[in-house]
């Protein structure tokens, strides 16, 4: 570091001294009020490295200054789910989840939408980097993650801008880890240009003895960082700070998107691990948003409450960071653990092992405050709660939009529908090619969907499973869901929507769903009527959950998700995690044989506000959504658990009804259907009516199908026979499979080459 920066160092002894200074409070994102608060809780003005790790943690992504009056009523769920306890839950970096055999899985997802936007192949990487260190922080190795995404129209400039990049830095980031993808979705919608939801999951296996928090305990421990340098990449990502705020002559402008590097990514990751065998860690924490600003504070928030650390002694890039900087950096691929002295020097043999740069920087104390020194000087002072927890809370002023009603009322029943064999053929031919709808393959095939060999079910089947245990056989599944449109329709039940689809894709399969996380994409808080949307999200999460005996164990909230007055669709996406006993045994998306029977699970109701086919062929969004019904949908998982060994496939029905189900089970593996629709073929093929499962079974086994339906309550109805090489709707229309196919496939390699 230059001398002169040294000399010009702002020093709690000099904010003591000179406390009317102006400082850039409000280019750093703070209010006016908050600032005041600053001052308050310290007595004094804060100096420039703590008015930056308080302007970056009081931001809105990492505070959830608007967000958590409302998430709060999570806590109000049984911390428990259907086959065993939480571990861990909201609060720490992922959720931890008994699975039985003393096993336990962690998973979270997070965004990662606004980076992604400015530079797509990094945003997204660095994305994928983070929820992964959030795992690996919790003591788990991860092994799989999915990739929720939401782009603009298919055929608009910054979609082919952003939308290659994105898919290759989550491929290329996942892949170098050795990391299979085993789902997510790629959702095309207007409300999305300008701004690409960029949603990360990654899931994790550990044993409940490895458990790790993210605490810092014991005085006298010592605080090491490890892992890359830390350089001026991502400085103030999260609350979009610029260094030269705090020195006008300093170096030009740091970019706020991270830079990430796979590589050491991996090493920090195996390197990690053996330290966790070791037993050498009492505490650890992942370097994400807000950098060495979040990891101090929190860890010693949620510890003893004291730390000092030299912030000299951080591995630099960059040699002419200031302190701030270096506070505020997010350069990924780093780590701070917590270590007892006498572990020291094993924990360093091992990260030089793995070629892994580790330095103690500080140590645990009994002061209750996080104390920073540079140089000898001292640049913070402050209560680590006060930075990490007891931050601002908002209540936002939360209004039902005056356009909600009508919105409501314009529903789809007055759109045109075709009425001949010949126009409903049409019609499918045009849906099944529609962004939304069609083959995603340009997209999954960028991703390494085996590697590891443990991957059971991936893209395109509902949902993805991995084997935990290759001696028993016991495995997870997963699945992510969301449907804008719904949510904008109605929050409340969108959110539900959301969820029970989610559980729908991971019971076909035949798992037991046990736990939700959630990534809840909204625009600003600003807006009452976003905040609204948010409340009614929240609260149709909690509600439902309540119901189906499930737990939220924590997630993520992206605000600020507009483009100049135009918010995306509310998109609350819903990750369900499912426990399968013996995956060898699990339940395949699609049928692969033919003259086996196909019957409908679930109730047919006319609902097409807010579908599919309401968008392509008019469009049209209004109405209300489908009905929720919990009670259906837990009883339909229940069949579809009791049914593994029984049914040769399962296959939710969901986006685009019935027909996109059928055409999507035939496409798999080259063997059509012959069905024949009760009442009208429309409404039969094409609403969206939820609960709705699509299964087969061998001829023989039709009579006990039904049974087993009987008994769980759940509405069967026979549909047909597998077999053939044509969709074929009897005395409707039929369409060969190679049409078909023509339809479905051709149109992401059309657009985007």
């Amino acid at each position: 570091m230059p001398e002169t920066r040294i000399a010009h160092l702002d020093t709690v002894t000099v904010a003591t001294e000179d406390p009317q200074r102006e400082q850039p409070w409000s280019d750093l994102g703070l209010k006016p009020d908050e600032y005041a608060e600053i001052r308050e809780i310290l007595g004094r003005r804060p100096t420039s490295s703590e008015l930056a790790m308080y302007s970056v943690m009081w931001s809105e992504h990492c505070s959830y200054k608007s967000s958590k009056v409302h998430l709060k009523q999570f806590s109000e769920i049984p911390q428990t789910t259907p086959v065993g306890k939480m571990l861990a839950g909201i609060g720490e970096n992922a959720g931890v989840l008994d699975i039985g055999q003393g096993y336990a899985v962690t998973f979270k997802v997070e965004s990662h939408n606004h980076p992604s936007y400015v530079e797509p192949y990094q945003g997204a990487a660095t994305g994928v980097g983070g929820i992964v260190r959030d795992i690996l922080a919790m003591g788990a190795r991860p092994v799989a993650v999915m990739d929720p995404l939401r782009f603009g129209p298919l055929d608009a400039d910054d979609t082919h801008r952003v939308l290659p990049g994105i898919v290759a830095g989550v491929g290329g980031y996942g892949n170098m880890l050795g990391l299979p993808n085993i789902g997510g979705e790629a959702v095309f919608d207007a409300s999305y240009a300008g701004n690409p939801l960029v949603n990360a999951l990654c899931v994790g296996v550990l044993r409940h003895e490895d458990l790790h928090l993210a605490k810092a305990s014991g005085v006298g421990n010592q605080v090491i960082l490890y892992g890359a340098r830390t350089g001026g990449d991502g400085i103030g990502g999260v609350s979009v700070l610029a260094s030269e705020t705090f020195d006008a002559d300093g170096p030009a402008k740091r970019p706020s998107v991270q830079v990430g590097d796979p590589f050491m990514e991996k090493l920090l990751i195996e390197c990690t691990l053996e330290i966790f065998a070791a037993g050498l860690v009492a505490g650890i924490q992942d370097l994400g948003g807000a950098g060495l600003s979040c990891a101090t504070s929190e860890l010693a928030s949620a510890g003893d409450g004291g730390m000092h650390v030299e912030l000299d002694r951080v591995p630099l890039r960059d040699s002419t960071l200031a302190p701030e900087e270096i506070l505020m950096s997010e350069s990924q691929e780093r780590m701070m653990a917590v270590v007892e002295p006498d572990d020291v020097a094993a924990f360093l043999a091992i990260c030089a092992k793995w070629d892994v740069e580790a330095v103690v920087v500080g140590e645990v104390t009994d002061t209750g405050r996080l104390q920073i020194d540079w140089h000898g000087e001292r640049v913070v002072d402050v209560p680590p709660r006060s930075v990490a927890h007891d931050g601002p809370t908002y209540h936002r002023p939360l209004e039902r939009p005056s356009w909600q009603d009508d919105l409501q009322a314009d529903g789809a029943e007055s759109l045109q529908r075709p009425g001949t064999g010949a126009e409903l053929r049409d019609t499918v031919l045009r849906m099944v090619a529609s962004p939304n709808l069609c083959d995603k393959s340009w997209i999954t095939d960028q991703y390494d969907r085996y590697v590891r060999g443990n991957t059971v079910l991936s893209q395109p089947s509902d949902s993805g499973m991995i084997r935990v245990d290759p001696d028993t056989n016991l495995g997870v599944a997963i699945s992510t869901d969301c449907n804008g449109r719904f949510a904008l329709l109605d929050p409340y039940a969108g959110a539900q929507l959301a969820l029970v689809e989610s559980y729908r894709n991971v019971a076909t399969g035949g798992a037991v769903p046990l736990a939700i996380s959630d990534c809840l994409n909204f625009g600003s808080p600003e807006d009452p009527a976003v905040m609204w949307q948010f409340a009614e999200a929240c609260r149709g999460l909690k509600d439902a959950c309540l119901t189906l005996g499930i737990p939220v164990t924590g997630g993520n909230v992206s605000l600020y998700n507009q483009t100049g007055e135009t918010p995306i669709l509310p998109t609350p996406v819903v990750a369900v995690l499912g426990v399968m006993d013996d995956v060898t045994l699990r339940t395949p998306s699609a049928w692969s044989a033919g003259g086996e029977r196909v019957f409908l699970l679930g109730e047919t109701r006319e609902e097409l506000s807010g579908s599919e086919w309401a968008h392509v062929e008019h469009g049209h969004l209004g109405g209300l959504p489908p009905t929720v019904d919990l009670e259906a949908e837990r009883s339909l998982a229940q069949l579809l658990h009791a049914g593994v060994g029984l049914l040769s496939s399962a296959h939710d029905v969901s986006d685009g009804g019935l027909v996109q189900t059928l055409a999507e089970s035939s496409l798999r593996h080259g063997v059509g259907v012959t069905v024949n629709v009760v009442g009208d073929p429309f409404v039969a093929l094409f609403s969206e009516s939820t609960a709705r499962v699509v299964v087969t079974v061998a001829d023989g086994d039709a009579e006990r199908l039904v049974e087993l339906a009987g008994e769980h309550g759940v509405p069967i109805a026979p549909l047909g026979v597998t077999g053939g090489d044509a969709l074929d709707v009897e005395g409707v229309f039929d369409v060969p499979l190679s049409e078909l196919r023509r339809a479905w496939a051709g149109t992401l390699p059309a657009a985007l080459g």
